[in-house]
């Protein structure tokens, strides 16, 4: 699909960008310089980092709605928690819109609920339905740049609803959807590296990445982006370019050659890279059931009762155990949801039929990631090869067609990341 040639951006800035009032300064002398292209600009912006944290703590303070409203039927003031949180980013947008009119830019700040950006009612993690692009965009396109707090919407009843963290990247594909047009993230990093250059000094920074090489990437440990907004952008062909908003513009407003990565469609890539990228989580938990009955229903009803208290499930191993007419079976979750998740598998014990739970999480996801292996062979050999070498054992393996993931001592993470970007070549690049 071919977006129409525009002259709308959206622009994002996130948290550590708007994190005072000099860095709002420079937010938007980035700004002008685009408006002075000629650009109808619309700016989402984050809360200053850390904000929201305080303002989770103060809500947290509050406490929980009384036992008797949740037994009449009210709201476990989850809504109210929203109305609290999505503050941060009023204030910023705020600010943002009152530098730039001090700048001699026509700007004016809109609330979620203004545009609307309308979501569901999930309070807390609301996922956006539909963002109405026409008076937003007549107003960009008379001259205003319109300053829209991210991580924020409105139910179609009128309550403020919050995206979940890092729902700000959310938010500007979306509303970049809304106006058809392409999307610049400004970020505290220059665009996405091949890993983590905190890792691998190595580490290089790619001109283009594929929306499902993004995709794999943000599910798996890179934090450049959210999830959820790269998968919007897929959806809805929205380019984005992630650029950093400590690199300002030259006097005649152009940023670097080449600035950024751009996130586009596999088929804008020229020469695609058997593998792009080596990611890190260390946000893992390995839970094993032992001596669980060996019934070809009882997978099926430790896995359903995970789904239905909502934990996400990502390796599963299924092994043989000691025990005659018994199996282990081992499966990695996020560590929040970790002990959640051993606490209902204790619970019923007895009905699902297993012997003992264990539970490590001193565990680390390793991944490689790469449109390439769709039509390279080898890929998997290298990568095991590469671990072998330096005597990194795996406990779990996860593929898709563009992705080879293994679990790992965490102890044992920094070195195998350090290894496979090395043994693919990413530092050469």
């Amino acid at each position: 699909m071919t977006r129409p040639e525009t002259t709308r951006l959206v622009m994002k800035f996130g948290g550590t960008s708007m994190g005072d009032l000099e860095r709002i300064r420079r937010a938007a002398r980035i700004i002008a310089a685009e408006a002075a292209k000629g650009k109808q600009i619309s700016v989402v912006v984050s809360a200053m980092a850390g904000k929201t944290n305080e303002l989770v703590a103060w809500t947290d303070g509050a406490g929980p709605a009384a036992p008797e409203l949740k037994n009449g039927g009210l709201p476990l003031s989850d809504d109210e928690y929203d109305v609290v949180v999505a503050s941060g980013e009023q204030v910023t947008s705020g600010l943002l819109a009152l530098t730039l009119r001090n700048m001699g830019l026509n700007a004016r700040s809109w609330m979620g609920w203004q545009i609307p950006i309308l979501t569901d009612d999930a309070h807390g993690r609301a996922r956006i339905e539909d963002v109405p692009g026409d008076v937003l965009g007549a107003a960009v396109d008379a001259g205003q740049i319109a300053v829209v707090p991210g991580f924020q919407g409105v139910t179609r009843d009128g309550r403020i609803t919050t995206l979940g963290r890092g729902g700000s990247d959310t938010s500007a594909v979306a509303v970049a959807a809304a106006l058809e047009c392409p999307c610049d993230i400004y970020t505290d990093v220059d665009g996405v590296y091949t890993t983590d250059p905190r890792i691998e000094s190595r580490a290089r920074r790619l001109e283009k990445v594929s929306y499902e090489e993004m995709l794999e990437m943000a599910s798996l440990g890179a934090k450049v982006l959210q999830t959820r907004s790269v998968e919007l952008a897929m959806a809805k062909q929205v380019p984005v370019r992630v650029l950093s908003s400590f690199i300002e513009p030259d006097e005649n407003g152009n940023l670097p050659e080449n600035a950024g990565t751009l996130i586009c469609d596999e088929d804008e890539i020229v020469e695609k890279r058997i593998v792009s990228g080596v990611t890190m989580s260390r946000d893992e938990a390995r839970i094993t059931l032992l001596g669980l009955a060996d019934r070809t229903d009882a997978p099926a009803d430790v896995f359903t009762r995970l789904a239905e208290a909502n934990v996400n499930v990502d390796m599963i191993v299924q092994s043989q155990a000691r025990t005659e007419g018994a199996v282990n079976l081992t499966f990695t979750t996020g560590r929040r949801d970790a002990q959640r998740a051993a606490e209902m598998m204790t619970a019923a014990k007895a009905e699902i039929g297993f012997e003992e739970l264990r539970i490590d999480a001193d565990v680390a996801k390793i991944s490689v990631i790469g449109v390439g292996m769709r039509s390279h062979a080898g890929v998997a050999q290298t990568m095991f090869r590469a671990l072998a070498d330096k005597g990194v054992k795996f406990q779990a393996i996860s593929t898709s067609e563009i992705k080879i993931s293994v679990l790992i001592e965490d102890a044992y993470s920094e070195l195998a990341v350090r290894a496979l970007h090395s043994a693919y070549g990413l530092d050469a690049l």
